[in-house]
């Protein structure tokens, strides 16, 4: 089950909250676990008893870690449970890339495992991860009410695609929260805005794309595949940072603060700023966790180039078990450690107009890195994406005729345009109240589109 469907905003949110709100406050948080269980087991209730296992491993260990104070012993906890965290993750996510890996060297013919990945497992992984860690740095106390921490883990509003939640970011409010009229407003306003990003923007940008991905690449002329890269990139940004409106929203409503998760990334004049403005919860987990604890930039410049080519490999590989999400983990990784050698600097000096394009461009062959698993289609993509061969034809005119409308409306929406018109809708009340009304038209609007039409794909369901 995703938010952006009919079962979800129809049955399971308003069941929820009826039975959220209308019970005392000391009880919400078993709710909250009930409907989190119910909202996970919709797809897969097998994989359950994996999130179960998981998150005892992690609840046992920082009762473990707060019982002892030998250095030594808690750090060998800390790593059992690391290990059986990544062992987990790797099993479920990386298996079948090393069987076919290894068939592919060595010419075997070992039977894949075929085990289908867990729904949300990066990301709740990661979360477990990050509380034995700072259960285990004395930065936060260890949670005594494993049902408590089951919950803060499997809460359905950031389960299946995050932000990634620290645990210190919700402990108080896991123990203790206030629900205000306010809070709840505001946040049913920021899951609509989510909402209307995911099927209003991406849905329809993202059929573009697929169209093109779907027939060969030969057959496009130049400006058509740019055409697609454009409409792909705009499709899981608004796919993506519309998930992430969504869980926010969610959380606010139900008296949780999630951190934010993206501010507009595509205003960005480095690739430096660029990983500071998406997917904001993953980028300061690998900062946090791995490239600080490596020496960061402590250990002089050799060995901060190593730390940053480590962090982005771990980051492409957390993005999916294939070689292209590694080289474009290394791609990133590259152009972030030239960033900081000079180029930086460089670009200080340079016109906001040329260090946007710049950043854009690098983006636009990151994403077409990220979006194409098949290596030899991948580099294909790439060299007609130069070549002045069928540069222009008509069925770049064809596109553009009949989604260049929507491709622009996603350009001006991934500037902070919304945050503009939603002053100016905040003014008075008279704003307020057509502010209002335009969102009940595009909710209605939305709606229609979720019933009629079946391409509705989250992007980053299976990570």
């Amino acid at each position: 089950m995703v938010f952006s469907s009919i079962p979800f905003i129809f049955f399971f949110l308003p069941i929820f909250f009826i039975s959220y709100f209308l019970t005392p406050n000391k009880f919400k948080n078993y709710i909250l676990l009930l409907f989190s269980l119910i909202f996970y087991a919709w797809g897969e209730p097998i994989y359950i008893f994996l999130m179960i296992f998981s998150t005892l491993v992690d609840f046992l260990n920082g009762r473990l870690l707060k019982k002892n104070n030998n250095k030594r012993t808690r750090k060998r906890y800390l790593i059992i449970a690391i290990l059986i965290n990544l062992s987990l993750l790797a099993t479920f996510k990386y298996a079948n890339l090393l069987v076919n890996t290894i068939n592919s060297l060595f010419k075997l013919n070992l039977n894949p495992l075929n085990l289908s990945l867990p729904i949300g497992i990066s990301f709740y992984t990661f979360q477990t991860m990050s509380y034995s860690i700072d259960v285990y740095r004395k930065k936060i106390e260890p949670e005594t009410n494993y049902f408590r921490y089951l919950t803060y883990v499997s809460m359905f509003p950031q389960l299946i695609a995050g932000p990634i939640v620290r645990y210190e970011t919700i402990n108080k409010e896991l123990h203790e929260r206030k629900i205000s009229f306010s809070n709840v407003a505001l946040g049913f306003f920021r899951f609509l805005t989510g909402l209307f990003k995911k099927v209003l923007l991406a849905n329809s940008i993202g059929y573009v794309n697929s169209m093109i991905m779907e027939q060969s690449i030969g057959s496009f002329s130049t400006l058509t595949l740019w055409f697609g890269l454009i409409a792909f990139a705009l499709q899981i940004y608004f796919d993506f940072s519309g998930y992430s409106d969504m869980a926010i929203g969610l959380g606010k409503m139900l008296g949780f603060s999630f951190s934010e998760n993206f501010n507009y990334p595509y205003i960005s004049k480095s690739i430096t700023e660029f990983w500071r403005r998406w997917h904001i919860s993953l980028s300061t987990w690998f900062r946090d966790y791995v490239y600080i604890p490596l020496g960061g930039n402590r250990k002089g410049l050799k060995r901060q180039i190593i730390n940053l080519l480590i962090v982005w490999t771990l980051t492409g590989l957390w993005h999916g078990a294939s070689w292209n999400f590694l080289l474009w983990g290394l791609y990133y990784g590259i152009i972030l450690i030239i960033e900081k050698l000079f180029l930086l600097k460089f670009l200080e000096n340079k016109s906001p107009f040329f260090t946007h394009i710049y950043t854009v461009f690098l983006v636009l062959i990151g994403w077409l890195i990220f979006s194409i698993e098949d290596i030899t289609v991948l580099g294909e993509y790439f060299v007609k994406l130069f070549s002045f061969n069928n540069f222009i034809n008509k069925d770049f005119f064809f596109y553009l005729s009949n989604y260049g409308v929507i491709l622009l409306i996603g350009i001006i929406f991934s500037l902070p345009v919304g945050s503009y018109i939603e002053k100016i809708g905040m003014k008075n009340n008279v704003t307020k109240l057509i502010f209002g009304l335009i969102y009940i038209l595009l909710f209605v609007i939305s709606i229609s589109y979720l019933v009629s039409d079946t391409y509705n794909p989250f992007m980053y369901f299976r990570f």
